[in-house]
């Protein structure tokens, strides 16, 4: 591209678009694809699950900064995380980050297995099969730079746990993408959407979302940007998911074919 991008607005909440600022590069994506599937990653699908990713992290730092302001802060803390994530549970993405942070330590509580016994906390692990949190660093640049873009500051461990759930979250989605191509679609799910007690139904998704019960197109080896929308509405829900769907449309429109 020749034009020059938008500087964008440091107020506000998602006002600018995600072609402006990518903070999360194509090949940053693709190492974590790498990490979880032997499928090839097409550019487009490489460019949506950026844009979803930023999508996710943008509604997270806007949650916290309001949270911050609350307080007449400017530089956002850990708390302020808590306090976005208590106030639109839509935010909570990203979770397998929770049990490595000290930031949510407590929040999440004792877990439960099926019969109701308390599960004892996991020990670090020495197993080799990749996780979210192998290479979460790699997420800080991106990480800081969308801070900047937001007009926000933040104390390291703030950045820590952005990474460490930019990292959880793209982690999930590779693996739902990759899911989706296995089973030709997400035929399994129907048309089944996910409704949250006290919120109106979704509206219908986009005219060329892959969800629904017809099939995938696309070969068997390779992950499309229709792969990542399509795991996109597995991974998130409400309005955030809606918007998030929204601007990696927008931003994968040049190279929808690629």
């Amino acid at each position: 591209m020749t034009a020059q991008p938008v500087r964008p607005e440091r107020s506000g909440p998602m006002t600018t678009s995600v072609m402006e600022l990518p903070p999360f590069k194509a090949p940053l994506v693709k190492a974590v694809f790498r990490d979880v599937t032997p499928l090839r990653v097409s550019r487009s699908a490489a460019w949506a699950a950026a844009s979803v990713t930023r999508s996710v992290l943008t509604a997270i730092i806007d949650g916290a900064r309001r949270a911050a302001a609350d307080e007449a802060r400017t530089r956002l803390v850990p708390g302020d995380l808590l306090a976005a994530i208590d106030r639109d549970v839509e935010l909570e993405v990203g979770d397998k980050w929770y049990t490595h942070s000290p930031t949510f330590k407590g929040l999440t509580g004792g877990l439960y297995d099926a019969e109701g016994v308390l599960v004892p906390s996991r020990q670090r692990s020495r197993s080799r099969k990749p996780s979210a949190v192998v290479g979460a660093h790699r997420f800080e640049a991106g990480v800081r730079k969308l801070l900047r873009s937001r007009g926000a500051t933040a104390v390291p461990a703030m950045v820590r746990d952005l990474d460490g759930i930019a990292s959880a979250f793209l982690t999930d989605l590779a693996r739902d993408a990759a899911m989706v191509v296995r089973e030709g679609g997400v035929t399994r799910y129907g048309t089944v959407a996910v409704v949250i007690p006290g919120e109106p139904s979704p509206p219908p998704p986009f005219k060329d979302s892959p969800r629904g019960p017809s099939a995938r197109s696309g070969d068997a080896w390779t992950i499309s940007r229709d792969d990542i929308l399509a795991a996109t509405t597995m991974q998130l829900f409400g309005d955030l998911r809606q918007r998030t769907l929204a601007e990696a449309h927008e931003a994968t429109q040049p190279a929808a074919a690629g």
